[in-house]
C-alpha cells in the first residue's frame, strides 16, 4: 500500500511512545487504552450519577465507583479494539497526517510496543472484564441495566470491527452520540434503579459535543482513511463542505441543552453547561479556517475536548446545586 506523502505531519512523531521510552508493562497497558480520551467517559458517568442524586436516589458507596470503573474499561476496550481494526484495514500504518495523541491511534502496533495479536487479546480481555462486572451490577440493580450494557457493547464493537465497521460507512457520529448518551442514562439507572427521562435530557448536549471530538479528529486522518476505504462523512465530503458538519452538531448540542430547560424538563441550573460553548465556538472558528490544513487543528481539537468535559461537569454541578436546594 502506498504511503501518503505529507512531510508536514511527521512533527508529532517524537511525542509517540516507543519501546525505549515506555518500558514498564503496566504503563504500556495503560497508555495503550489512550487515557487522554477516557476522562470524557469519567465526566459522563459522573453526570449520570449526579442526575440520579439530584432526584433523591441513594448513592451506594460501592455501586457508584464500580459504575464509573466499568464505564472506563468499556471505553478502553473500544479504543484498543479500534487500534487493532485500524491496523488490519491499514489506515494507521499509512497515516502520516496524524496529530498524536489526538488522531492516528495509539501507535502501539506501528511503533512496535505491542503485536497485533496482543492488542486484540487486550481488547477482548477488557471487554470480558467489563461484561463480567456489568453482570454483577445487573444482579444487584435489576435486569433493566442489561439493555444499556448490551447496547453499549454492541455499538462499541460495531463501530470499528467488521463486518459492520460503522464508522467506515458514515455512522460513526451516530455511534458516538448514542454511546455517550446511553452512558449518562446507564450511570443514572444504576443509582436510581429505574428508568427516567432526566438523564436522557441532561446527556444530549454532552453526547453531541463528544461527537464533535470524533468529527474534528477525522480531518487530520482524512487522507489515510480515504486510501483504505473508510468513508465517514469527513472523508466523503470536501473539507470546505465537511467543516460545516461540526457547526451543525454544535448547534444541535446547544439546542439539546437549552430546549429541555426552556420546556421545564430540566433545572435551570443545567444552563451552567452553556460555558462549554465558549471553547466549542472557538474550535469551530479554527476548523472553519483550517479544514483544508489539518496540521493546524491541534488547538481546535483541544478546545473541542475541553468543551465536552466542561458541559458534563457543569451540568452535573447544576444538578448538585438543584438537589441541595431541593
Amino acid at each position: 500500500m502506498k504511503h501518503i506523502d505529507d512531510p508536514r505531519a511527521v512533527a508529532a512523531l517524537p511525542q509517540e511512545p516507543t519501546p525505549d521510552t515506555l518500558r514498564a508493562p503496566i504503563a504500556r497497558l495503560l497508555v495503550a487504552t489512550r487515557p487522554p480520551f477516557l476522562t470524557i467517559t469519567l465526566v459522563g458517568a459522573l453526570l449520570g450519577v449526579a442526575s440520579a442524586w439530584a432526584d433523591g436516589a441513594h448513592l451506594s458507596p460501592w455501586i457508584a465507583p464500580v459504575t464509573v470503573l466499568l464505564a472506563l474499561t468499556m471505553h478502553a476496550a473500544v479504543n484498543v479494539l479500534n487500534d487493532w481494526c485500524d491496523h488490519v484495514n491499514g489506515t494507521d500504518e499509512i497515516n502520516v497526517g496524524r496529530l498524536y495523541p489526538f488522531t492516528g491511534g495509539s501507535r502501539f502496533i506501528q511503533n512496535g510496543l505491542m503485536s497485533p495479536a496482543a492488542m486484540r487479546a487486550f481488547a477482548l480481555a477488557l471487554f470480558a472484564f467489563t461484561i463480567a462486572g456489568g453482570l454483577l451490577l445487573v444482579a444487584k440493580v435489576g435486569p433493566g441495566l442489561l439493555w444499556f450494557g448490551i447496547a453499549g457493547a454492541a455499538i462499541g464493537w460495531a463501530y470499528s470491527a467488521p463486518p459492520l465497521a460503522l464508522n467506515s460507512r458514515g455512522f460513526g457520529e451516530a455511534c458516538v452520540a448514542a454511546s455517550f448518551w446511553l452512558l449518562v442514562a446507564g450511570a443514572d439507572f444504576v443509582q436510581r434503579g429505574a428508568f427516567s427521562a432526566t438523564p436522557f435530557l441532561a446527556g444530549g448536549a454532552y453526547a453531541l459535543l463528544t461527537t464533535n471530538i470524533l468529527y474534528i479528529n477525522q480531518f487530520p486522518d482524512r487522507a489515510a482513511d480515504l486510501a483504505v476505504g473508510k468513508h465517514h462523512w469527513v472523508a466523503r465530503l470536501a473539507p470546505e463542505t465537511a467543516r460545516w458538519g461540526y457547526v451543525a452538531i454544535l448547534l444541535a448540542a446547544l439546542l439539546a441543552l437549552v430546549a429541555p430547560v426552556a420546556l421545564g424538563a430540566l433545572t435551570p441550573w443545567a444552563l451552567l453547561g452553556l460555558v462549554a460553548f465558549v471553547p466549542a465556538a472557538s474550535a469551530a472558528r479554527g476548523l472553519l479556517r483550517h479544514a483544508a490544513e489539518p496540521q493546524h487543528l491541534a488547538p481546535s481539537i483541544k478546545q473541542t475536548i475541553a468543551a465536552a468535559h466542561i458541559a458534563a461537569v457543569l451540568v452535573a454541578v447544576g444538578f448538585l446545586i438543584a438537589g441541595r436546594a431541593g
